[in-house]
């Protein structure tokens, strides 16, 4: 599993800006407005090898003094809960500011790795007599870095490196079956785990977010043990709807991350949205295999077109994952519960499923013959052959003459005639272009 690094900082101290440089892409929004953090909130980057999992806690809204430490004091919260390591983030230019001697505190009480990052140090000589002031804050060394031109990430990310958990080198011999259970607060999440495992061992309420922290839940069904992973709910009640939102997210990640599928949980009575599809998209990314199970159908008024409607608009929202399966549910009632375990256990043998080189290289002929490849001023894809090197997800390598030529739209039409010939029901296939003589 990928470590995960929270950045935690008041407005405008470069959070975004730091996350961006150390991803190398620009993925956040960044503008001297605070709080404009709306886009990506993670992302993986490397480090010497290491692949990390980075969060952006963001979410300030400035409107006072008081706001702003109770806000900072919750996005504390969520790095301590998550993160394996949490960058702390001052500001030279502003200098040591009490707000930030308080979340210093509830960091330093929480046990956590803390890496003390001194952003907007423009000049390293110049400025270390400001750097060496927010030594008061007794978090260890300050880290001087000027995010906006990259200078110093690579001397904060070898002190944030220092403090990954050492690979053991031996890997979990724990074969059981990993199932996260993801999906917006309110959605039924904790109602679910309930009736699969057959007891009452989360609090389920009415309220969104009372789930205090992610439990795994070992369950035998018909002789087989699975372990459910259950995403949390905030730490306490909110009335901002964006940090439940932020906050459901960074723990769909780290749950995701672990997983070998992930049931998508939607409210069937709201129906699918935008947040949904961000959820979605973690397990997409990851290369999970996915069941999207539609919940509180029993409250739905349905005519004989309903299901298919919905079907329909789930498909539309998220399309990106046609592959996915869907079940209509009621964990209140327990409508077509004992489903879950069968396209579960068909989900997980299509993940671990291989395809011989000989059988794959047949379908891939024939679907040339079928539709001959893209050309580009006078050149023509040529596909030499195909083969799989890998499961969970499974990944295939495609040799060709010109990895140019090979379009999205080309690997997207071998991806469903390879669907057609094998099923791969509920999980996502990655494909490598490789050109000749490439190594696979």
């Amino acid at each position: 599993m990928k470590p995960v690094v929270a950045i935690v900082g008041r407005p405008n101290v470069g959070k975004s800006t730091l996350f961006n440089a150390i991803a190398e892409d620009q993925i956040s929004i960044v503008q001297d407005t605070p709080g404009v953090t709306r886009d990506r909130i993670y992302a993986d980057a490397t480090w010497l090898n290491t692949t990390f999992t980075m969060i952006d806690t963001g979410g300030i809204e400035p409107d006072s003094g008081d706001l702003i430490l109770s806000k900072m004091r919750e996005q504390a919260e969520i790095a301590i809960a998550t993160a394996d390591v949490i960058v702390f983030i001052v500001d030279v230019r502003q200098g040591l500011q009490d707000a930030d001697g308080k979340v210093a505190d509830m960091l330093r009480r929480s046990g956590k790795p803390v890496v003390l990052c001194v952003n907007k140090v423009d000049n390293f000589e110049k400025q270390m007599a400001e750097v060496y002031e927010f030594y008061q804050l007794g978090i260890g060394d300050p880290v001087p870095v000027s995010a906006i031109s990259k200078k110093g990430i690579g001397d904060l990310l070898e002190a944030v490196a220092a403090h990954f958990p050492a690979e053991t080198g031996e890997a979990e011999p724990d074969d059981t079956p990993k199932i996260a259970i993801i999906g917006k607060p309110n959605a039924g999440k904790s109602s679910l785990l309930n009736k699969l495992a057959g007891e009452d061992r989360m609090i389920v309420s009415e309220v969104a977010g009372t789930t205090r922290d992610a439990v795994d839940t070992t369950v035998r069904h018909d002789h087989k043990d699975y372990i459910f992973i259950d995403t949390a709910g905030l730490r306490r009640k909110s009335k901002i709807r964006e940090e439940i939102e932020r906050y459901s997210i960074i723990r769909a990640v780290t749950a995701v991350e672990r997983a070998d599928v992930v049931i998508l949980l939607i409210d069937g009575a709201e129906g699918v949205t935008e947040q949904d599809a961000k959820i979605a998209g973690i397990a997409h990314e990851r290369g999970k295999g996915v069941l999207i199970a539609v919940n509180k159908w029993d409250l739905v008024e349905k005519d004989d077109k309903t299901i298919y409607r919905f079907t329909e608009n789930v498909r539309k929202t998220l399309s990106f994952m046609p592959y996915a399966e869907i079940l209509f549910i009621s964990a209140k009632t327990g409508q077509r519960i004992g489903r879950i375990y069968e396209v579960l256990d068909m989900i997980l043998a299509n993940q671990a499923m291989r395809v011989g080189t000989g059988v794959l290289n047949e379908i891939i002929a024939d679907a040339l013959v079928m539709q001959q490849p893209p050309s580009d001023k006078g050149r023509r894809l040529k596909v030499f052959y195909a083969t799989q090197v890998g499961v969970k997800p499974p990944v295939f390598v495609i040799f060709v003459n010109d990895r140019e030529l090979m379009h999205f739209s080309y690997v997207r039409y071998l991806e469903n005639r390879i669907r057609e010939a094998f099923g791969f029901r509920g999980t996502p296939l990655k494909f490598v272009i490789r050109e000749r003589g490439e190594k696979a």
